[in-house]
């Protein structure tokens, strides 16, 4: 990959995608290309998750992405040896020749989705063009800054989204046509979804999805830390370097739509109790004899009105909604577009967390984020904690606030299906 050849003056106004040389496992070397997967980082549940999907395979990503020591240097050192020990055995080989990957998954069940991978170019203004849309917790940002920084690798591709002219797009017609073709890869994970993935170095059709690309602008789907984590690496390395590039996948979601889920909050140190206790008078509380779909089903009616949240953790579900307009007045920040104020996430952390119940949100010891319903609810009952279970936000609101420049709370959206690591990572040193 050519991380230098364009200057900030000469760099086209929107996306610029650039191949590499993919770095894939060999599938000779590994018990099965689904062993070896997982899902990002940010969605492994912990520990119980981590611990299977190690167990899947002794090759399986979670080592690189999610190494287990007791300190974090530790941790980032074991991840480097693990990498170069792989490297050193032929568990994962660089492609003979850069490219541009075709990324598909499917579930058997309508869901469809094709993007394309390849490294971004970070600098400016490709900045001005990638919208984030969540705020992110610096410790994690320096986490996985010093996992990139000692194993000198993007492990797993953020999910960009653009809003291309689907089937018509020039993107995406030489994905389409490209998925027409044998794959480098196919394999089934064990959550039931077909991956198949095709290596784009014919140089015409590269040119042809650069060229279609510089006019886009993308939303940042999934990976807002990692994002952040490319931003301040790029900084700190003079330019130009392969740190100016980090590695996506683009989605055309005229195309291709995502879907958009929710992601739950598990407070570890708060009985279900106690936060019940602590709405009287602010919240309407209600209490539900109904098993967990029903009372999301009655969860998505409520929020149809306004704020609503589930609570669980005690063998029952408690529907929170109605919140105090005068309650909300004192605490919501009002110097925000309507559309912000009036998110279940930003009333959950400006109301809920910071005023009523005093959780630290960016404290891992009082709060977790967990992607997975059943698993949140199982957690708080085992642990004696609360679950706080949302309601997911529509695409629509995401972007038009992205595009005002205005970031939700973190944590606030989980779109998907989101790409499987261990596919296709990206050797800066390569």
């Amino acid at each position: 990959m050519n991380s230098g050849g364009h200057s900030e003056a000469t760099s086209p106004p929107g996306l610029e995608l650039a191949p590499f040389r993919g770095l894939r496992y060999d599938p000779e070397r590994v018990g099965s290309l689904a062993a070896v997967t997982s899902p990002p980082y940010d969605v492994v549940v912990r520990p119980d998750g981590l611990h299977h999907l190690q167990d899947a395979d002794p090759y399986n990503i979670v080592r690189l992405i999610l190494p287990q020591a007791p300190t974090p240097s530790a941790r980032t050192e074991q991840a480097n040896d693990t990498l170069r020990r792989w490297l050193a055995e032929g568990v994962l080989t660089a492609d003979p020749e850069p490219g541009l990957y075709v990324y598909e998954q499917c579930d058997g069940n309508g869901m469809l989705q094709r993007g394309i991978i390849g490294a971004l170019r970070l600098s400016a203004p490709a900045e001005g063009v990638v919208l984030p849309h969540e705020d992110v917790m610096p410790h994690v940002v320096a986490e996985r800054a010093a996992l990139m920084r000692a194993t000198s690798a993007n492990l797993e591709p953020l999910l960009l989204t653009y809003r291309g002219d689907g089937a018509a797009a020039v993107t995406t017609s030489v994905v389409e046509r490209t998925a027409g073709e044998p794959p480098l890869l196919a394999t089934k994970t064990e959550d039931g979804f077909r991956h198949r993935l095709w290596a784009l170095t014919d140089p015409t059709d590269i040119e042809r999805v650069r060229a279609d690309l510089a006019t886009q602008q993308a939303l940042i789907a999934d990976g807002h830390h990692r994002w952040a984590t490319y931003r301040r690496l790029r900084a700190e390395h003079p330019s130009p370097s392969p740190w100016d590039y980090g590695l996506v996948l683009l989605v055309d979601t005229a195309r291709y739509p995502l879907r958009v889920r929710a992601i739950h909050r598990l407070l570890h140190n708060l009985p279900v109790a106690d936060a019940v206790a602590a709405l009287h008078g602010l919240f309407r509380v209600r209490r539900l004899d109904a098993e967990l779909p029903e009372a999301l089903e009655v969860l998505a009616d409520a929020a149809c009105a306004g704020n609503a949240f589930l609570l669980a953790g005690d063998g029952a579900f408690h529907l929170v909604d109605r919140p105090d307009p005068d309650l909300l007045a004192r605490t919501v920040p009002a110097d925000r577009p309507a559309a912000w104020r009036t998110l279940d996430a930003t009333v959950l952390h400006a109301t809920l967390l910071d005023h009523v119940w005093r959780v630290p949100e960016d404290s891992p010891a009082h709060i977790a984020y967990i992607h997975d319903t059943t698993a949140t609810v199982r957690k708080a009952e085992r642990d004696g904690g609360t679950a706080v279970l949302m309601h997911p936000v529509r695409e629509e609101v995401v972007r038009d606030l992205a595009r005002q420049g205005v970031t939700m709370p973190r944590k606030s959206t989980s779109f998907g299906p989101k790409p499987a690591s261990g596919l296709v990572l990206r050797a800066l040193d390569l």
